[in-house]
């Protein structure tokens, strides 16, 4: 697989954002991978993701989602919506206040994202340490844009407003 995929925009996070947007998909790939790695929270809360259309994120209530959240320290969990504003890709993060090494990381494939006449939907998977509780959890998940219409990119944010403090953040192209 090597060389399969291709890096198309990246953002390093190094001081607190609001939201970090990854833009560049166009028709020359079918399959879009992002990677989340290292994010950190400035407060606890729950990371999201809406679509770009033309490097703007849409904000309608056109998103549904579902998800299995899996916990070392309890039973697992699950959550889902529809005609949403946003889409949920993992559960709070928490701000490891304290605790060294609070962080999360996921994999999103996106596909259709492209094509005019398709739904965008994307899969997570995903793992984060809750330093607050110590223990990890787990994820996986997707959601679909109920939009027949092009995306070109993606935008992550936390839902309850409070800042990325660091993460890196990778869209590539899967080579066809």
């Amino acid at each position: 697989m090597a060389g399969s995929l291709i890096k198309i925009d990246e953002e390093i996070v190094t001081s607190a954002v609001a939201s970090v947007t990854l833009t560049g998909i166009d028709s020359t790939y079918d399959v879009y991978e992002f990677i989340i790695s290292n994010l950190k929270v400035s407060s606890d809360d729950v990371p999201a993701l809406r679509v770009t259309k033309s490097g703007t994120a849409d904000e309608t209530a056109n998103y549904d989602y579902a998800f299995k959240n899996l916990k070392a320290d309890t039973t697992f969990s699950n959550g889902s919506g529809t005609n949403e504003t946003k889409a949920f890709i993992m559960p709070t993060v928490d701000d490891g206040t304290g605790n060294a090494g609070a962080n999360a990381n996921a994999v999103i494939y996106l596909f259709n994202f492209p094509n005019s006449s398709e739904y965008s939907f994307l899969t997570v998977e995903g793992t984060q340490f809750q330093a607050n509780e110590h223990t990890v959890r787990g994820y996986q998940g997707g959601f679909v844009h109920t939009v027949a219409s092009a995306s070109d990119g993606v935008q992550i944010f936390n839902i309850n407003g409070n800042n990325i403090a660091s993460g890196t953040f990778t869209l590539y192209g899967l080579k066809k």
